[in-house]
């Protein structure tokens, strides 16, 4: 049948209602997105969508036309991996010119139909005709974000991992610390299977807190990367407990450890495939793959001291990553170190100020507390389980895992017409 390209597309679930952008969306794999569009408005939107992180990856083309563009199109050229069309027709043009599409459809390739009408029995007919989701315009740019995405994340399949970067606004500030010991914490408290990357090649900790000496780690990965896959970075791993593992840094100077833009892409990817919760302990220092790995994670954590020279820094990095990730939740910061005697000292609330934001955590300077979990290489939860900077670590893990948040439950695009239907049964 004519049909059956667009059959071999996986059917999705009725649409989900847009959310805050504090919602958790799996990055799509590299594949190519073709949109035919109607209006301006969702060609905008979906262009948007495009700069978006989580479609770094994909190549997207946006054009216009519609459904009748797209079968012209196709006729003499291989269809993508995904196709968007938008429709402003009524239900039964929307089919007719969906067979004309299945004609030159390619087998394999996903189908998404943005139009104007909730209608549950258009919604039905699209889906057992293989179109993989319908979006009800106008649609947001998270809209086009999550659809796509979704496409590429099966509901039975394992939740890609959450990454969390964590960078100090100015060296010397603790941030490898803190990232250590939030991780330690969200394995512990939170029962997550979680990883600790430290990507300070050169002078990382992160071995030397959870006292361990792994014979490998983050540099047999990235200076190997045709042999980079799930099998291989497990290999990496050392065990620090039951759920939390380390990918630890060679910290020795026999080499320069300079790198492209996109060379921990790969490292990333695999460890998303297998662990709910990744904690990148990010040097600071401002290169390209720096700058992309910060872009790229889910959550961020900027830590920063009290002083003049960490709220600039502090200002520069929110004001870049909150422009450079326009559809996530802007950036957390906490101040670390607060209350050295005799230190002048910036207050919280001039930070708050400056940054437009309230700090996640602030965290007093208590050198015995830390400075013996350094050299015992321990946790602060170890050293002294009850004490409020423990308690402080475990804040901040629910924050960053969006565990700390009340989870609500999200209606379908379809829900008002579903609930009208099922109303009169």
């Amino acid at each position: 049948m004519i049909r059956t390209a667009l059959k071999t597309a996986e059917p999705a679930e009725i649409p989900a209602e847009p959310v805050a952008r504090e919602e958790h969306i799996a990055p799509a794999p590299r594949v190519s997105v073709q949109a035919f569009c109607e209006t301006v408005e969702t060609a905008a939107a979906i262009q948007s969508a495009g700069e978006d992180r989580r479609l770094g990856k994909a190549h997207l083309k946006v054009q216009m036309g519609g459904v009748t563009a797209a079968a012209e199109a196709y006729r003499s050229s291989p269809t993508p991996n995904v196709i968007m069309l938008e429709s402003e027709s009524r239900g039964d043009s929307i089919l007719k010119g969906l067979d004309s599409l299945a004609e030159v459809c390619d087998a394999g390739t996903r189908v998404i139909v943005v139009g104007r009408h909730n209608d549950v029995l258009l919604y039905r007919e699209l889906i057992r005709r293989g179109v993989s989701d319908y979006l009800i315009s106008p649609v947001a740019t998270l809209d086009v974000v999550r659809s796509i995405c979704g496409l590429f994340s099966a509901p039975d399949a394992k939740p890609v991992g959450r990454i969390i970067a964590v960078v100090g606004a100015k060296g010397g500030v603790g941030a490898s610390t803190i990232a250590h010991n939030i991780a330690w914490s969200v394995a512990r408290d939170l029962a997550l299977d979680s990883v600790v990357t430290d990507l300070d090649l050169a002078f990382g900790t992160a071995g030397l807190d959870y006292n361990q000496d792994p014979p490998q780690g983050i540099a047999d990965a990235v200076f190997s990367p045709d042999r980079i896959d799930t099998a291989f970075v497990d290999r990496l791993l050392s065990k620090c407990t039951d759920n939390l593992s380390l990918l630890a840094a060679p910290a020795t100077l026999e080499r320069v450890y300079d790198f492209g833009a996109e060379s921990f892409d790969a490292i990333f990817d695999s460890l998303r495939s297998t662990m709910p919760c990744i904690v990148l302990d990010v040097p600071h220092q401002w290169c390209g793959w720096t700058q992309r790995t910060l872009v790229s994670a889910d959550d961020i954590l900027i830590v920063a001291a009290p002083d003049l020279a960490n709220l600039r820094n502090a200002k520069n990095l929110f004001d870049f990553l909150r422009a450079a990730r326009v559809n996530d939740r802007r950036p957390f910061y906490c101040l670390n170190q607060v209350g050295v005697p005799k230190r002048p000292e910036i207050k919280p609330a001039d930070f708050a100020k400056a940054l437009e934001d309230q700090p996640a955590a602030i965290i007093p300077f208590e050198p015995q507390l830390f400075g013996s979990a350094a050299n015992n290489g321990q946790m602060v939860a170890e050293i002294s389980p009850s004490h409020r900077t423990t308690e402080t670590f475990q804040q901040l893990a629910q924050t960053l895992t969006g565990r700390s948040e009340v989870k609500k439950s999200k209606g379908g695009l379809l829900t008002p017409l579903l609930g009208k239907l099922l109303s009169r049964q």
